[in-house]
């Protein structure tokens, strides 16, 4: 009878001493709320590598998986995360307007054609500079990014200059974007990029604002006639990829170690490529489908210079009002993208 209590004292004795130890690595699944379909360069070339990075810099203990189905609307996912409904998800910060501010630095006109280097550079920018403000207050950022240069498609008819879009209602994604739209003469919509074939098949829209990848992504070849490049990009766009904080810290710190060794600049590197790759198989499918692209010129590029340019102003004055340095991150913000593009 002793022997036997003894054995089961020391069996409590090694649960409790177990529950009190706090998070160890163990086998956890991630569920991950994703909006956009499986075959989309945002799911199939950056967040499936990514995920198999984790699982593979855990040693197995960590699998994400991305869920069937999405559980909310584009901009809700932000909050999804936050709120603990899923515990990683990605999204864009322009389709919550307001919401975010800093995050508009990365998607100003004429930034570069990269988008590996404009996201490694936006990542560095944020550590150094925005993650103390705290607009992404109650989730883990695991990374930012950005899409490739945004330019200008439509059905209707060539854009050679800014009169050209004159009484053209274009889809647009929020954030700068929105702004850049208004600047340059076009009615702007804002939408999910998921609703943009639909709105132009419907008449709704005339034409999109998108990097090249979108065309295809989206199966808008078979509706865009037109395009014009713009170089430098016209805006970008920018992403997160964030975690709910619990989820997280219910991670050993050996497993929370190796998911941040594959996320942060190396995931921004892992979505940039991703980006690059995915806007040259669009501009080769519109080729394809015989969508009639021009190069913007000297003229029109300088004339959305002009238009635009209160548009970073204002982007300087916000900064300049969360305590930093508007003008400053800027020209930091581009001398990485310089650097990050030497090095590509």
């Amino acid at each position: 009878m002793l022997k036997n209590f003894k054995s089961i004292t020391l069996g409590a004795a090694a649960v409790v001493a177990s529950l009190v130890a706090g998070p160890v690595s163990a086998q956890t699944t991630l569920n991950l709320s994703s909006w956009l379909p499986p075959s989309h360069p945002i799911v199939a070339n950056m967040i499936v590598p990514w995920a198999e990075e984790v699982e593979k810099a855990t040693n197995g203990n960590v699998t994400v998986r991305i869920l069937p189905k999405p559980l909310g609307k584009p901009p809700a996912h932000f909050d999804i995360a936050k709120d603990g409904l899923a515990d990683i998800t990605y999204g864009v910060h322009g389709y919550q307007p307001g919401r975010f501010a800093l995050t508009k630095a990365v998607e100003l006109p004429f930034l570069g054609d990269s988008a590996t280097a404009t996201s490694v550079a936006y990542w560095r920018i944020y550590q150094k500079h925005f993650e103390a403000v705290g607009e992404h207050r109650g989730v883990k950022v695991l990374g930012l990014f950005t899409h490739g240069p945004g330019n200008i498609f439509n059905s209707a008819r060539p854009v050679e200059q800014l009169s050209d879009l004159d009484g053209l209602k274009i889809r647009v994604g929020g954030g700068v974007v929105n702004d850049v739209a208004k600047a340059i003469g076009a009615t702007a919509l804002l939408k999910p990029a998921p609703e943009s074939y639909e709105l132009m098949a419907a008449g709704v829209a005339d034409g999109v604002f998108f990097p090249q990848e979108s065309i295809k992504s989206f199966r808008l070849t078979d509706l865009v006639k037109y395009g014009t490049i713009v170089p430098g990009g016209l805006y970008n766009t920018s992403f997160f990829l964030v975690m709910n904080p619990r989820s997280f810290d219910n991670l050993s710190a050996a497993d929370q170690e190796a998911i941040m060794s594959v996320s942060g600049e190396h995931f921004a590197k892992i979505a940039g490529k991703g980006w690059d790759d995915a806007d040259a198989a669009g501009n080769a499918a519109m080729m394809e489908a015989g969508v009639t692209l021009i190069q913007a010129s000297d003229a029109m590029v300088t004339e959305i210079k002009a238009k635009t340019a209160e548009i970073e102003q204002a982007w300087i004055e916000e900064a300049n009002a969360k305590g930093l340095d508007g003008a400053a991150i800027m020209a930091e913000l581009r001398a990485e993208i310089a650097a990050a593009s030497g090095s590509n």
